[in-house]
């Protein structure tokens, strides 16, 4: 059934939350939403799933897939689509008052989960449709598959206390996932540098200037403001001459959840270890290590340390080399100093500038945000072809600086894509890509499209010039469109297996492969222009930025990885967590320069504390390994080219988890995955 571009939101009485927004081609009634809405709508959306649930159970019917998985698989939507709008607002454009009323739910909601996975008729008849899934087809299998392991993985199979403590174990993660997410964004927004002197602006590039001038404008005051915003703090600690300031903002940055107070998170990570490690006791696993990779491709804790060590094997090496490199260039440009952390970034930037005669501020001016975005639309459109047009007077919005496009294939309605692009006090630092409603299709509904929310921080535009993004700001956004593209071609039958609903291990490919595009010259050129003259990037700056592609590759790889073994080592015991955090942090994690009292990663690590990736965060160079291997067939087949993209989109965007990760892979290459593929493209393993 063809889809329908989404119609103008009715509200079923007073609160939007519960309006018709909730059907198929609807979008959330952002323009009418607030926040005293929230807290009756989700009990009523609670009341409609409970209702939907107790149907299921008081059937007379034998068990089947429609009316056991499929019921199950509907019986939440309404409240789904609530909760998925209240959450992604709290990222994006929180207040303390939402943050409040998130707070104030959360345990309700996880106890409403947890009661569902309780339930021993429910669990029953999932189980008997479950040994009957070989009758299934792959997509049903897989679901049933899904929930069947979802209530093992929840506690079905304990006993009463078992249940009642790990209920009460996830309840109290859940808050303090909240709470760790919101002290390290009220940190993060607590620090502001003011400057008065021009003379401590010595090396910064003028578009930082200009940001800082007009932050501190905002403010009322004179001269520059810097924050810790990342188009603020990046700019700062590469290119700022003064060493004492970047000490400063470096300090500020890595000190996020460890300065004690009611923002620190020392306890909240020391708690949140404790608990992880009891639910997968409960469980039967031996740690949360475990209990996280038994239902991912890696599979084992020592498949995953293998993996591991053999890229640490080629990393190490390479970075302390890089590292000496750094600093023998840094005593050459008269540094009296061994290198800090505030300096290395710094004098590494200095160094690719004399290597490759590259620097990537210069390269601003051709990369404007506007031309940018459609020059990423434009490569949509020739892989698979896309249509993207600006919808911002027919779809509402939750803030200002959000725009949004209505996706189309040919006639068809894809999504809505919304994009967040700037930061703001409000939102939270980092990219990401989610959903405000994922995609299914069904009798009922008939061909429900996802819509798709990709966020980012990049330099705001000034009074004089656009946004002009930096090399890697491109990166990132590629890559969050990459997860975009995963959500916008996702066509399968069960929202719980559309999209990024893939194992973790796996949902980094599509927006990883999309990066490799950034640094081939046939895209470049389709858009990369000076914003004032319009001319091309020159060669000579598109080769450099070729050149520089594996500039500190075994650093950056070896920064990865180390804190992949944070994490691992965070979730790979049961013995409660001592001391602090940092002290932690450094006895597990590869670390080439001087430790920092005060300073470290993991009371600020959203990732793994309140993201998703706890004992996954690994899977980001596991992923690395597949686009690696994927784009070496689209670069061997034409990185244009239609057919190739078409069988990517045809065997792995759009069939989000519906199949097995392994599968979908080799359904596209043919083969399993190249071992060494990653290795070659970064430099540290010759080509063979």
């Amino acid at each position: 059934m063809e889809a329908k571009t989404p119609q103008p939101t009715t509200c079923d009485g007073d609160n939007p939350l519960l309006s018709t927004w909730t059907a198929p081609h609807a979008a959330p009634p952002f323009d009418r939403l607030r926040n005293e809405h929230y807290e009756p709508a989700v009990e009523a959306a609670l009341a409609e799933a409970e209702a939907n649930i107790a149907a299921i159970e008081r059937q007379r019917e034998a068990p089947t897939f429609d009316n056991t998985c499929v019921a199950l698989e509907r019986a939440d939507r309404r409240l789904s689509r609530i909760v998925a709008v209240m959450d992604n607002l709290n990222e994006c454009d929180t207040s303390e008052e939402l943050q409040q009323i998130v707070l104030k739910l959360s345990p309700v909601l996880t106890r409403f989960s947890s009661q569902v996975y309780a339930r021993d008729v429910l669990f029953d008849r999932i189980r008997q449709v479950f040994e009957q899934r070989e009758t299934l087809d792959a997509e049903q299998r897989t679901l049933v598959e899904r929930q069947y392991r979802a209530f093992l993985r929840h506690g079905a199979c304990l006993s009463a206390d078992e249940r009642t403590r790990f209920a009460q174990n996830s309840e109290e993660l859940a808050t303090l996932s909240l709470r760790f997410n919101s002290n390290v964004l009220a940190d993060g927004n607590s620090f502001a540098m003011h400057l008065t002197s021009a003379d401590d602006l010595s090396g910064l590039p003028p578009t930082a200037t200009a940001a800082a001038r007009e932050e501190a404008q905002r403010r009322g005051l004179e001269g520059w403001v810097f924050t810790l915003a990342a188009p603020s703090y990046i700019p700062f600690l590469t290119y700022a001459d003064r060493r004492d300031l970047r000490e400063r903002m470096w300090r500020a940055y890595n000190s996020r959840g460890n300065r004690g107070g009611e923002t620190d998170n020392n306890a909240i990570v020391a708690r949140m270890v404790a608990l992880r490690a009891d639910q997968a006791r409960l469980l039967g696993f031996e740690d949360y290590d475990a209990y996280v990779l038994s239902d991912r491709m890696a599979e084992t804790k020592m498949r995953v340390s293998d993996f591991m060590q053999r890229l640490i094997n080629a990393a190490y090496p390479a970075a302390v080399r890089e590292l000496q490199e750094v600093q023998d260039f840094a005593r050459q440009e008269g540094a009296d100093f061994d290198l800090q952390r505030w300096d290395f970034s710094y004098y590494a930037e200095r160094l690719k500038q004399a290597r490759y005669v590259f620097d990537a501020e210069r390269l601003r001016p051709y990369f404007a945000l506007e031309q940018v975005r459609q020059g990423i639309f434009q490569l949509y459109a020739t892989l698979y072809g896309l249509r993207f047009e600006p919808c911002n007077d027919r779809v509402p919005r939750y803030h200002p600086d959000v725009e949004t496009y209505e996706v189309f294939d040919g006639d068809r309605f894809m999504a809505v894509l919304y994009l967040d692009l700037f930061p703001r006090a409000s939102k939270r630092s980092g990219a990401w890509m989610t959903e405000f409603r994922g995609q299914w299709r069904d009798e009922v509904d008939g061909d429900t499209r996802p819509l798709i929310q990709v966020v980012c921080n990049f330099t705001r535009p000034t009074a004089d010039t656009p946004a002009l993004l930096t090399p890697d700001e491109v990166e990132t956004f590629m890559h969050e469109m990459g997860h975009a593209m995963h959500g916008i071609l996702s066509d399968v039958r069960y929202e719980t297996l559309c999209c990024t609903n893939v194992l973790r291990d796996f949902v980094e490919l599509p927006s990883q492969l999309m990066e490799n595009w950034c640094r081939e010259p046939e895209f470049l050129h389709t858009f990369a222009r000076h914003y004032q003259s319009g001319n091309p990037l020159p060669d000579a700056d598109v080769a450099a930025l070729r050149r520089s592609e594996n500039f500190l590759s075994g650093w950056l790889c070896l920064r990865q990885l180390s804190l992949g073994l944070v994490d691992l080592a965070f979730h790979g015991s049961s013995e409660p967590l001592q001391g602090k955090v940092e002290d932690f942090e450094r006895r597990h994690m590869i670390e080439l320069l001087p430790a920092i009292p005060g300073c470290n990663t993991s009371t600020a690590f959203t990732h793994i504390f309140s993201g998703g990736y706890a004992a996954g965060y690994y899977g980001y160079k596991w992923a690395e390994v597949l686009d690696a291997d994927v784009f070496g067939r689209f670069r061997s087949d034409g990185i244009f080219n239609r057919e190739t993209a078409v069988a990517f989109r045809r065997e792995v965007l759009s069939k989000g988890g519906s199949l097995p990760p392994s599968e979908l892979f080799r359904n596209f290459m043919g083969r399993d995955p190249d071992a060494d593929a990653l290795l070659r493209r970064s430099g540290l393993l010759p080509e063979a």
